[in-house]
């Protein structure tokens, strides 16, 4: 029998990018498919990708409560409230706001808010542990499996993690600078002045420097201690794709292949990420609509630094697929199943 999943938000591009996915998983039944401001709405009027008769539900806890996992789409104030209801009536949640993923510290820098339910804040030492922050590929898959509530990671902390989290051993602490660039989807469905076609085409323009919030993310969750890090990102004309570029100097004995060593190590026994040989670049356009993510790292022995260039679908292994790499864990199925790590191309 499928496990009946609810998903909560699913008018916005992740929770429709999330349906595109389940449509040909084995093991899932989408039962619910709510939306508050879109109730009643069919879903091909949105996405016509998403042709048939469906329409969008209203959100009824009660219902939701009868699933046997529920995905959340929705922005951090709704998942603050959704989340913690679901988590207590034992309902597992995967949650791809940043309503979880800090520590109640965190969450009061980076949001400007008190944490109203500090056990559920992932990254706090004094969370309930079956609270937990989802990039399995940083160590979290037996938590994962374990838990009722997973904070699935951002789009640019996923990529900068992945990127990163090898090497922080090799870097001297306060050294590294992130430059990212997302397409237009990571912004949402909103109707917004900067999003215009004739505002993004032919553009490309930084925003939320310096203290975006995702910073406080990628440094909560880099396995080392490294400092503080300066990260920007930047909006440009494409509708998906993300890719991170992160520099950092190494500490002395560091060579090229010390570098190259600690990636393989990392990724050698990963379905998603892929690392390519020095020298090669990823391209967005490889990982589009898919679970991938394409990393390369290359050294300058002259600056003794290192660069570090790691591509994602920022719907895809950014939310929606590694929303679905959790569901699978929490749900006992193969992590891998409805998903692939190879992108549309051209």
């Amino acid at each position: 029998m499928a496990h009946r999943l609810g998903i909560v938000g699913a008018s916005g591009y992740g929770g429709a990018e999330l349906l595109r996915l389940l449509a040909g998983h084995p093991a899932v039944e989408v039962a619910i498919v709510a939306a508050h401001s879109q109730a009643g709405t069919p879903v091909s009027d949105l996405f016509p990708n998403l042709a048939g008769a469906r329409v969008f539900d209203a959100v009824d806890l009660d219902a939701l409560g009868e699933c046997d996992a529920v995905v959340l789409a929705t922005p951090h104030g709704p998942a603050l409230d959704l989340g913690a209801a679901l988590f207590d009536a034992g309902v597992p949640v995967v949650d791809l706001s940043a309503a979880f993923r800090l520590s109640v510290e965190g969450f009061a820098t980076w949001y400007g808010e008190d944490h109203p339910r500090p056990d559920l804040a992932a990254g706090d030492p004094a969370a309930d542990r079956r609270a937990v922050y989802g990039l399995p590929e940083l160590g979290f898959r037996d938590a994962v499996r374990a838990a009722t509530l997973v904070a699935n990671p951002g789009c640019y902390p996923t990529a900068t993690l992945l990127g990163l989290a090898p090497l922080v051993g090799l870097l001297q602490p306060g050294s590294i600078v992130v430059d990212a660039k997302s397409g237009a989807s990571g912004a949402g469905r909103a109707a917004k002045d900067s999003l215009h076609f004739a505002h993004v085409h032919g553009d490309l323009t930084a925003y939320g420097a310096p203290a975006h919030r995702h910073t406080g993310e990628i440094e909560r969750w880099l396995p080392a201690d490294v400092g503080p890090i300066t990260f920007t990102p930047h909006l440009v004309p494409m509708s998906r794709g993300l890719l991170a570029t992160a520099y950092g100097t190494v500490v002395d004995g560091v060579d090229a292949a010390a570098i190259a060593d600690a990636l393989d190590i990392a990724y050698a026994h990963e379905p998603f990420v892929h690392v390519l040989p020095p020298g090669t670049f990823p391209h967005t356009k490889a990982l589009a609509g898919s679970n991938g993510c394409q990393l390369s790292a290359v050294f300058d022995p002259r600056t003794r630094r290192v660069t570090v260039t790691s591509a994602i679908d920022n719907l895809g292994k950014g939310a929606a697929g590694q929303a679905l790499q959790n569901l699978n864990l929490l749900l006992g199925l193969d992590e891998t199943t409805g998903l692939t790590a190879i992108g549309l191309y051209p």
